[in-house]
């Protein structure tokens, strides 16, 4: 019989090297999952999206509108899996990922651009009412060329910089309150467009180009507001509506849809006016095309729609001094 010495020792003898690696192994296993948890949180209000109710605060839009940022929460989640050296969490991670890249990784390939050449280059920007320098933001929109510019949220003073700096290119002009269009074709029919202001927030107006007349609308529609009772939209999505149903009723071969309407192509609430409308950005743009807000851009509320028209080429340029960035697209009629 072993001696007592010799029977501590059998007892305190470290463990081998494969029974600590087993022990390691399983630990990576057990450790990480409210890493985990999360990690399949954030795929299912990605999968799902669209069953969170507006009934509260509106919050389904709230979460349309921001949704592809849902996806910053994978590598953040991937960093505290990898301190955490869990193998669960990393495997969950995996869920949101491919979620994310199925949802919105067509966004970021090239090559989605249509081909043949484009034959009308149009602008839109919101210049702000409270921009500093709107000299300086028509020398930058001039330098886009664009052959029709729509602009909104224009004061009195600041349409005639507008008016002035864009005479020599842009023969063609028309306004309406706060919202304007120039154009280097002839512009046939011009009209307000009722989306339920007191003041004109929205026009339409006939460009006959070299390959057509075109109906291009220009709109502002209105803010939304994150307060204590949540995302309030009510008015905005009253002024979709009305917008939407004009447009809806519209004849025209060819249509064009310009402006900020305060939301997201992604949100629900917008779709009585992108309905049968293609986005120039989604169609022929790469990458998301944030506008708002100028400085960190975080989504995409400036728009260029279509219908019968196809889009070759989309960008949203370089800040201008607005707190929106303009946005540029090449069609073909």
């Amino acid at each position: 019989m072993p001696d007592r010495q010799t029977a501590v020792a059998t007892r305190t003898r470290p463990p081998t090297r494969t029974a600590a690696r087993r022990r390691k192994k399983s630990g990576m296993w057990r450790r990480g999952w409210l890493i985990a948890v999360l990690a399949i949180l954030a795929a299912m209000v990605m999968m799902f999206h669209r069953s969170v109710p507006n009934s509260i605060g509106n919050i389904g839009s709230l979460l349309d509108t921001f949704l592809p940022w849902v996806g910053v929460a994978v590598p953040v989640l991937g960093v505290a899996a990898l301190v955490r050296r869990s193998a669960t969490a990393g495997v969950a991670l995996l869920l949101p990922a491919v979620i994310w890249g199925l949802m919105f990784g067509g966004l970021l390939l090239p090559g989605k651009a249509a081909g043949g050449a484009e034959n009308l280059r149009v602008l839109s920007h919101n210049v702000d009412a409270a921009n500093p320098d709107p000299k300086r933001t028509a020398q930058d929109l001039l330098g886009a060329d664009a052959d029709v510019v729509a602009l909104e949220e224009l004061t009195a003073s600041d349409l005639k910089t507008y008016k002035a700096a864009f005479a020599k290119t842009y023969p063609y002009e028309v306004s309406r309150d706060t919202v304007a269009l120039w154009s280097k074709y002839p512009v046939v029919e011009t009209k307000s467009v009722d989306v339920g202001f007191k003041w004109t927030r929205a026009l339409r107006a006939e460009v006959k180009t070299p390959n057509g007349t075109v109906a291009v609308y220009v709109a502002h529609l209105a803010s939304v507001r994150v307060g204590t009772s949540g995302f309030t939209s009510d008015q905005r999505n009253d002024t979709i509506k009305a917008l939407g149903g004009q447009i809806a009723a519209d004849k025209s071969d060819g249509v064009i849809v310009m402006g900020d309407f305060n939301g997201t192509v992604n949100d629900r609430s917008l779709a009585p006016l992108t309905v049968g409308l293609r986005s120039a950005q989604g169609a022929a743009g790469t990458g998301f095309g944030f506008t708002w807000p100028s400085a960190f851009p975080m989504a995409r509320i400036d728009h260029i729609l279509v219908r019968g028209v196809t889009p070759t080429k989309a960008w949203v340029m370089s800040p201008t001094g607005s707190d929106h960035r303009p946005v540029v697209a090449e069609l073909r009629l």
